[in-house]
């Protein structure tokens, strides 16, 4: 009876019905532009207080529920059922049993579905206060059509007029946030907006000496200036991303040693924000900064409320087109590196590596190709980097995309290039970050939004299906009962064959 069993037939029929037209309509919503936010006038923005000065707004606190009792919830933006049992400290079981209607496979759930959740009680938990919406956190289809340049020359703070030396050019402010944005795939927006906040680079043309170095108030040696400040800024939002999407991340430390446990109504993007905030600040300054006067006050004034433009990217029972292995077929590679992250540190867990075999080892020439896991459009291709879109767009922030790492500027397919699925697109080796041997690593995207290797829609290529290990490159791909554990020693119990036909 806990579970909803005792549900009519009547009843049941219905909420499958519900179901699927939720499911139905999240389609249909992931499929449409989504809508832009405004810009409001350019009337000059005040001076930022910074968030230290602020005291925060008081929340309402959940109560505390029985063991098992069943509390309401409706679906968000790329809810999976793992994930969620993560978050109410619950049994992936248990919300199957009180919920008939979701099939046990599910892969991502659709947005707006009402469900029952058995709790299991936490205490700590933080804030239910929700910051800004998924679909503007990533750099996806609400990114589609703003112009960071433009946007910061309207405004009179000190970003106009910035310069710096980041990554291998001198680059202005906007060509700094555009990269890092499309690296990270966070949106530019959530930059600038964090930029203000901390160091009111939108609003004060003179900003304070100190900020010089730490502009965002991260102080490392290794991070100083604006675009290594940003750098260290988009991989902790994307740790609490999808630390909190993947159901990996349920507490965090504060500063002063004490725990945080997310509110299990929070969305991802908010947990994101608060994963920043909780490394910059201390109490009180930290509820401020992640409260309603804090970064969500700052972003609505920059870009309008989000709320009222939020279209959610990730569509309810979404699935992954086939896809090949990365080199030809009859050909032989080693599984060198299990689930890890697609750019960073850190999660998402979206990445895995494969690389040729041969009695070498370290960096060196190859001249085996790696090649094109499905039909797609070459959107990037510099030395070390490709990016594959699957749609044909042309805009890797939509639709389905393969990121290639580690691939050889020579013999590199270019940008503009349509490519079957096996077309060869370039060679491993060790360009592009940071590599011990060659070879080459991928990542998948669907509508700017990273997808872990191991999830409820794994990294699945030619039926082989990858699983993280204890660790970080640890990890194994099993097919039909055969299981290859990853080594970047790439003896011969790693190797994989291709053997689809030619």
């Amino acid at each position: 009876m806990l579970y909803g069993k005792h549900q009519d037939l009547q009843t049941s029929e219905m909420k499958k019905y519900i179901f699927l037209a939720i499911l139905l309509i999240s389609n249909l919503a992931a499929c449409l532009p989504a809508p832009g936010l405004s810009t409001p006038g350019l009337n000059p923005l005040p001076t930022v207080t910074p968030p230290y000065l602020n005291q925060p707004t008081p929340l309402p606190a959940r109560p505390t529920y029985k063991p098992g009792e069943l509390v309401s919830y409706t679906a968000q933006n790329g809810d999976t059922l793992p994930a969620l049992a993560a978050h109410f400290n619950t049994s992936l079981e248990e919300i199957l049993n009180a919920n008939p209607i979701i099939p046990a496979d599910a892969t991502t759930l659709p947005p707006g579905l009402p469900m029952e959740i058995p709790i299991y009680f936490r205490s700590y938990w933080g804030s239910p206060f929700k910051i800004v919406p998924d679909s503007h956190f990533i750099n996806g289809p609400a990114a589609a059509g703003f112009d960071t340049s433009a946007f910061i020359s309207q405004r009179p703070g000190w970003l106009k007029n910035y310069n710096e030396y980041a990554a291998g050019d001198n680059r202005p402010a906007a060509d700094i946030i555009d990269y890092v944005a499309l690296n990270f795939s966070v949106n530019p927006r959530v930059l600038l907006a964090v930029i203000e906040q901390q160091a009111g680079g939108l609003s004060d043309p003179n900003p304070p000496a100190s900020l010089a170095n730490y502009p965002l108030g991260y102080r490392s040696p290794y991070h100083r200036g604006l675009y290594l400040q940003l750098v260290w800024a988009a991989n902790t939002l994307n740790n609490g991303y999808y630390g909190w999407r993947s159901g990996s991340l349920v507490e965090f430390d504060h500063r002063d040693g004490t725990i945080e446990r997310p509110d299990p109504w929070q969305n991802a993007a908010s947990v994101g924000v608060q994963n920043l905030y909780r490394i910059l600040y201390y109490q009180p300054a930290y509820q401020a900064a992640t409260g309603p006067e804090g970064f969500a006050s700052t972003y609505a004034r920059l870009f309008g409320n989000p709320w009222e433009s939020d279209s959610p990217h990730i569509p309810g029972s979404l699935r992954q087109p086939e896809l090949l292995l990365p080199f030809q077929p009859g050909k032989t590679w080693a599984y060198t590196g299990g689930p890890h992250t697609g750019w960073g540190s850190g999660a998402p867990l979206a990445g895995i590596d494969f690389a040729p075999s041969t009695e070498q080892s370290g960096c060196f020439l190859s001249n085996e190709w790696a090649t094109a896991l499905a039909d797609g459009l070459v959107t990037r291709a510099e030395p070390g980097a490709l990016m594959l879109d699957l749609d044909g767009d042309g805009d890797e922030r939509t639709g389905w995309v393969i990121f290639y790492l580690h691939i050889e500027g020579r013999d590199l397919a270019k940008v503009g290039t349509l490519v079957k699925a096996g077309d060869p697109l370039g060679h491993p080796s060790c360009e592009g970050g940071t590599s011990t041997g060659t070879h080459i690593h991928m990542a998948r995207k669907f509508n700017g939004e990273w997808l872990a290797a191991d999830s409820a829609l794994p990294f699945v290529m030619e039926g082989w299906t990858p699983h993280n290990g204890d660790q970080e490159y640890q990890g194994s791909l099993t097919r039909y009962g055969v299981t290859i554990t990853a080594c970047e020693c790439a003896t011969q119990e790693t190797f994989i064959k291709s053997e689809r036909e030619e």
